[in-house]
């Protein structure tokens, strides 16, 4: 089944041009624009030219075409701007490409306030009524709502630049970058996005002016997200700004993770590192006039969306907020009632999925029909399932097939989902599989070239045991490079791990046992990892000696996943770390500074937020593999050590 056939994802090689302008030549030609063409050759980027076109009354044919013949427009907007009827009527064709066809538009406001282009006051407007007295109403009308919308598109505004120069560059990278955008990889060729798309795209109502919340819901490994992400491709350049909101599941919002989740939402939404706010309102104060697109991602808890999305009226007119859930009772707490949710595939659908990842096509090998049908009904019709059962199966011939599903069809009870998910693990190799733990309890979500550094000396051939685990469908790569793994397979690696046997045991996720361990110092040389989330326990007791039997520790993770209240953690000063530790995640850190025998060396990422350390640890040290810091909401810290080594931070 094909995808849904909207211009919006249409691959680039469609388009003649790249980029469309529309311009008052008085004002542009022979300075701005020709600066820009320049630069754009120098990019590779294909701009129309208008030389040669005779100027009339009426937008001419050909430049109707050339704008639908390009991948976006990019209006400079002049004081005469609105001078020239000619600018106006494209300008009016370029925001028809826009809504129906998803058409990228750019604004440059040069020398002039965006305010007098919304609103067509100053001598923005004053030129705007001359070109109005001699037309109709009507045509006012359709000039006042374009000019009122492209204003309202944020662009680059000429008069805040010292540098014209620095500006084109500038605006030269963001057009290549809008070029390059190609949708996300992960709903490729999904079967049966077409309808699922459909019916979201009818409860979003695109043409109403309101706010609307929507949700899209059903069980895990259903492919909520997925419809989610093909959803933000296609609408992306309808909105002024767009944001997909994923892994917020088990984020607890206390009042400072309120505070934290909102910065980071921020940061994403407008596109800039390192915003700080103080207060909740804050959101609203900066998109309150802004036409967005918000997607929340596995949202399960009232408070994350209380957090991002608790008012209609914190987004502008024409806004969009997109909620996946397996919860409905929240919806209904939050008052969210158009509400998609996503039905497992049919028979049809299910062979078809199973037959893509088995045989990478929808139909099949002649004497599989029967074990493809077996199948599928082993996973239930389950997407995630077929993926991995398929991705499993491909390349195997018909006895092989045959003794996975007597297997399976021994061991499976009601379809468990578990069993299915265990042949694809079981299927790596050590190496593989131990790659597979690791992202599954510290990695998930993490940038790739961050998880290569961080196992860069377990001996692990990590770019080739990720391509490995990709096309076995048990993580995919995003888009930018995140390595992301279903939550279905990251509960079974989190059971994998429990279920080894305890001197096997290469990472510990079980709070009791962990602080048996840390109390009494049992650990041992096969420990690589620990990740404690020290929810409920009443009271932690580390020894000093605690590490000295876990030398190859090399990640560890200390943690809440709700705020109870409770904060009681006992370091002693004389704790030695392990020598080669690469990631220290302690949320809350107790002591006033780490060990003076800490030795950062090898850390590839420090996570201390909220702590209540002063200084982390005196002197220059060799800090060539830190990539990461967040010192968030460490109120006590004095100073930062010397950081000039930190040449990969």
């Amino acid at each position: 089944m094909s995808l849904m056939a909207s211009p919006s994802s249409f691959p680039s090689c469609n388009y003649k041009f790249n980029v469309f302008s529309s311009f008052h030549g008085p004002d542009v030609r022979k300075t701005l624009l020709s600066h820009m063409r320049k630069q754009f050759n120098r990019n590779g980027i294909t701009m129309f030219d208008d030389q040669g076109i005779e100027r009339s009354k009426e937008i001419a044919p050909s430049l109707k075409k050339a704008i639908r013949e390009s991948r976006m427009s990019i209006v400079i907007l002049s004081k005469k701007y609105a001078s020239s009827s000619w600018c106006l009527d494209e300008l009016v064709e370029i925001l028809k490409c826009k809504k129906v066809m998803g058409h990228i538009v750019m604004t440059i406001f040069y020398g002039v306030d965006p305010s007098d282009v919304r609103k067509q006051t100053g001598e923005f407007g004053i030129h705007f009524n001359e070109t109005c007295a001699c037309r109709t109403d009507e045509d006012k009308q359709n000039w006042s709502k374009a000019l009122k919308d492209v204003g309202n598109i944020s662009g680059e505004d000429y008069l805040r630049w010292d540098n014209e120069a620095k500006m084109i560059e500038k605006i030269a990278r963001d057009v290549s970058d809008k070029l390059n955008a190609t949708p996300s990889r992960d709903f490729d060729g999904m079967v049966g996005l077409e309808a699922h798309l459909r019916e979201v795209m009818s409860l979003l109502d695109l043409d109403n002016d309101g706010v609307k919340m929507v949700a899209i819901t059903g069980p895990a490994g259903i492919g909520k997200t997925t419809i989610a992400r093909a959803l933000q491709s296609q609408l992306s350049n309808r909105f002024q700004l767009t944001c997909f909101v994923d892994n917020l599941r088990g984020s607890y919002c206390s009042d400072t993770d309120v505070l934290r989740l909102q910065e980071q939402f921020l940061s994403n939404v407008l596109n800039q590192d390192g915003i700080r706010i103080r207060h909740s309102g804050v959101i609203e104060e900066r998109l309150c006039k802004q036409r967005v697109l918000i997607i929340l991602d596995d949202v399960n808890h009232i408070k994350q969306l209380e957090a991002l999305a608790n008012e209609a009226t914190w987004f502008g007119s024409g806004s969009r907020i997109v909620v996946t859930t397996e919860n409905k009772e929240l919806l209904q707490q939050h008052g969210i009632n158009d509400t998609y949710h996503v039905g497992f595939p049919s028979d049809e659908q299910a062979f078809e999925i199973l037959c893509r990842y088995a045989f990478r096509k929808i139909t099949l090998y002649h004497g599989f029909e029967k074990l493809v049908l077996r199948v599928t009904k082993l996973c239930g019709n389950l997407p995630l399932g077929l993926r991995v059962l398929g991705s499993y199966l491909r390349g195997k011939n018909e006895e092989e097939w045959e003794e996975v599903i007597r297997r399976l069809e021994t061991i499976l009870d009601h379809q468990d989902i578990e069993e299915v998910l265990r042949v694809g693990y079981e299927s790596l190799h050590e190496n593989e599989q131990s790659l597979f733990l690791h992202i599954a309890v510290f990695f998930n979500y993490k940038d790739g070239d961050l998880v290569k550094a961080m196992l860069a000396d377990n001996n692990l051939d990590i770019k080739h045991g990720l391509k490995i685990l990709e096309n076995k469908s048990l993580i995919y790569i995003s888009n930018h490079g995140e390595i992301v793994m279903h939550k279905l397979l990251q509960q079974f690696g989190r059971q994998a791990v429990h279920k080894e046997e305890p001197w096997k045991r290469q990472i510990l996720i079980d709070a009791p046992e962990i602080c048996d361990v840390l109390e009494h110092a049992t650990g041992t040389r096969a420990m690589s990892g620990i990740s404690f989330d020290i929810t409920g326990i009443d009271e932690v007791i580390i020894s000093g000696k605690s590490f000295k039997r876990m030398p190859n520790l090399r990640f560890l993770k200390v943690f809440k996943s709700r705020d109870d209240g409770n904060n009681r953690v006992h370091i002693p000063e004389e704790i030695e770390f392990p020598r080669r530790l690469r990631l220290l995640h302690w949320e809350a850190y107790p002591s006033k500074s780490l060990s003076p025998t800490f030795q950062p060396q090898y850390l590839v990422e420090l996570y201390m937020t909220s702590s209540q350390v002063e200084k982390l640890w005196e002197g220059t040290q060799p800090l060539t593999h830190l990539k990461k810091m967040n010192l968030f909401a460490s109120r006590h810290l004095k100073e930062l050590p010397d950081l000039s080594n930190a040449t990969n931070l």
